[in-house]
């Protein structure tokens, strides 16, 4: 009987084991990666000083999410504190940076996601919170819900401790004279003057969306986690809702395969469901992160017509940044302090 005690107990803990060294990473490191947003960005069109207060941002973001991971610090911590820091430039269209909808408001979307348990969290066109990353947590953490919208997400928000602003926090110069600008091309659209559409007008949408921040992480314990924030598009109407708060679409995050944030055309991100697609090829196909993020944002997306970029980061602490677009905002730093920040397509 003793032995099948001492091989029991062996046995258990050999498979403990086995569990604990596929939980943590491989090279025994964390990783942080963001993004600001895929689009026609280029360096002909970018001045120094605004190529600089880029830099400026994203690396602050990785600075900041990177000192949470090295004190020990959750992925879930980390993705939320890098995300808040790009939320509160107005660089990017999320937080203070938000676009204006057809209306001249601002609605923001956000999701949050832990790979330790699946526990999720999203908040979709609130109009009152500073960031919106946080009243995605705390749906996720003081709700029963994965998702809530408009009104009642401000509400709850509130009540749940986030900070809230009046809404003319979000406004910048340069998304109102953005949206003037895409009404005034409307007006002068005459191909849309005669649109013989019996339904609602449609609104013009490409390169009206990008802007999208994002971070995924992999922290000292092997868990992982996801967080998207977003203002959409820029003229969106009827309330309109793109990928960033949909789970599996924008945002995903799985500890048994890896981390992802989207930014681009989300009605093409939704159709694809994006993220827990790339999830899907790592874990269930057994190929590649940089493989599964290939296929979907250089093959799928544009076969379907849409554009954009992801980050993803799997258990492994292999990462990958695939966009099809001119650029995107983008940087990385590792458990070493090696950091990176990246903007043209060439770099």
């Amino acid at each position: 009987m003793k032995y099948l005690v001492t091989f029991f107990m062996a046995f258990m803990g050999s498979f403990f084991f086995l569990q604990a060294q596929q939980a943590a990473p491989a090279d025994g490191g964390f990783v942080l990666v963001i993004h600001g947003g895929a689009g026609t960005i280029l360096k002909s069109q970018m001045t120094p000083e605004k190529e600089a207060r880029y830099h400026e941002a994203l690396n602050l973001a990785l600075q900041k999410g990177y000192d949470t991971l090295k004190k020990g610090g959750s992925a879930l911590d980390a993705v939320q504190i890098a995300v808040m820091v790009l939320e509160d430039s107005p660089l990017f269209n999320a937080g203070k940076g938000a676009v204006f909808t057809n209306k001249g408001v601002n609605e923001l979307d956000a999701a949050i996601m832990n790979g330790e348990n699946l526990a999720a969290g999203a908040v979709a066109g609130v109009t009152t919170v500073k960031n919106p990353i946080t009243a995605a947590r705390a749906v996720m953490e003081k709700s029963e819900h994965v998702m809530m919208a408009g009104k009642g997400a401000d509400e709850f928000a509130k009540a749940a401790g986030c900070t809230i602003v009046n809404p003319r926090y979000f406004y910048t110069k340069e998304r109102w004279e953005g949206l003037q600008r895409v009404l005034e091309q409307e007006k002068k659209d005459s191909a849309l003057k005669k649109s013989k559409a019996t339904g609602p007008v449609p609104f013009k949408m490409h390169d009206n969306k990008f802007g999208t921040v994002g971070a995924v992480a992999l922290d000292k314990n092997g868990n992982m986690a996801a967080a998207t924030s977003t203002g959409g598009m820029t003229n969106k109407r009827y309330g309109r809702i793109g990928d960033a708060p949909v789970i599996g679409a924008g945002t995903y995050a799985s500890n048994s395969s890896c981390a992802v944030s989207c930014t681009g055309w989300g009605e093409y991100y939704i159709r694809l469901v994006m993220a827990k697609s790339v999830a899907d090829l790592v874990e269930l196909k057994g190929i590649s992160l940089e493989d599964a993020g290939n296929e979907m944002i250089m093959k799928r997306l544009p076969a379907l017509g849409g554009d954009g970029g992801m980050i993803a980061v799997d258990r492994k602490g292999n990462i990958t940044m695939p966009f099809n677009t001119e650029g995107m905002y983008r940087g990385y730093i590792r458990e070493n302090g090696k950091k990176e920040v990246m903007i043209y397509k060439a770099e």
